[in-house]
């Protein structure tokens, strides 16, 4: 196998975005173990102090990631996620306008690996989501466990991340006054296994638990398509029946996060790492699909809008395709 080393006279603009890709990929794989191993390690040396006012300042909080979270805008608004966005660089495309005074349930598709494109335009604004939907706040959801952890979890909350339950779900959008955007990376972290690039195959037949949630608060649905999510990593082949996918369903069951065996190019080399390709992401928000509020509604009411919502979803991916590389026969699949 070939080496290519990158040279040695990168400008200083592309060594600050490869460090800033550094510090978000060490935050998704291994920041809240540190966290863990921080908090229990204080305990047992002369700042255990720290820890047990961390302890008790946790449980004082502790419904605070249920309620709306606590945002912190110089964080969101720091320089490192600039960086990163043009690293990439990824770009956030506005196809209609959202009202601010209603509350909206967006559509995230595709997870990807990292879910890199969410992250920047939902829970930072250095691809200017604030400028594009002025009167809108994002709430890009994340999965429970993580805002369990000490530490990690007060780093989540600056960007804006609310844990993936109904209840944090239905706090943000029955807030009076409506401005607020509930971000949901529909396919979540089975989808993940299948990020790879080319691929264009979603896990959406039977995720409907998002369209039920909009119809019962008459959130209007945004699908929103990410072009380029999933070029960012490559991943060990693991079709479905396969050991590598049993293992990893297995494993995602036990934990509830997926485990994408994924590489791509490293810090000083092409060839092999974890850091993501520098390839280009387009997310392309689309119409708002409006949505009528029954507090109950019916299985074939919830399905007669999944259906509407991926018929949208399909018509803003072929519109959008070419503009953005995709062959002409290329087409979304759904799982």
């Amino acid at each position: 196998m070939k080496v290519e080393f990158a040279p040695l006279s990168i400008p200083l603009e592309r060594r600050l975005q490869t460090a800033s890709v550094v510090h978000w990929v060490f935050s998704f794989l291994g920041l809240a173990q540190c966290c863990i191993v921080l908090f229990i390690g204080l305990f047992f040396t002369r700042f255990w102090l720290v820890s047990v006012l961390y302890a008790t300042w946790w449980l004082l909080d502790w419904d605070t990631p249920s309620k709306g979270g606590r945002r912190i805008h110089c964080i969101r608004n720091s320089v490192i996620w600039r960086h990163m966005r043009n690293y990439f660089p990824v770009t956030l495309v506005k196809t209609a306008e959202l009202d601010p005074s209603k509350n909206y349930v967006v559509g995230f598709h595709p997870h990807g690996v990292l879910v890199a494109g969410a992250f920047l335009h939902f829970c930072t604004e250095a691809t200017g989501f604030s400028q594009l939907f002025p009167g809108l706040t994002p709430h890009m959801m994340m999965l429970t466990l993580w805002f369990r952890v000490p530490f990690f979890r007060d780093y989540l909350l600056s960007g804006g991340l609310v844990p993936s339950d109904k209840d944090s779900a239905s706090y943000v959008l029955r807030r009076w006054g409506g401005g607020n955007v509930l971000a949901i990376a529909v396919g979540g972290a089975q989808e993940a296994l299948d990020a790879r690039p080319g691929a264009f195959t979603l896990l959406l037949k039977n995720r409907k638990g998002f369209i039920r949630l909009a119809m019962e608060h008459g959130a209007p649905l945004v699908p929103v398509f990410s072009f380029g999510e999933n070029e960012l990593f490559d991943q060990v082949n693991n079709p479905e029946g396969s050991w590598l996918r049993r293992t990893q369903h297995r494993l995602q069951q036990i934990m509830g996060i997926s485990l994408p065996l994924f590489h791509a190019r490293g810090m000083f080399q092409y060839s092999f790492g974890l850091l993501p390709y520098r390839r280009p992401i387009f997310t392309v928000v689309g119409k708002p699909i409006k949505v009528e509020k029954k507090h109950n509604p019916s299985q074939e009411e919830v399905d007669r809008l999944h259906q509407t919502y991926i018929e949208e979803l399909c018509k803003l991916f072929e519109e959008h395709k070419t503009k953005y590389n995709v062959p002409e026969d290329r087409h979304l699949e759904f799982i």
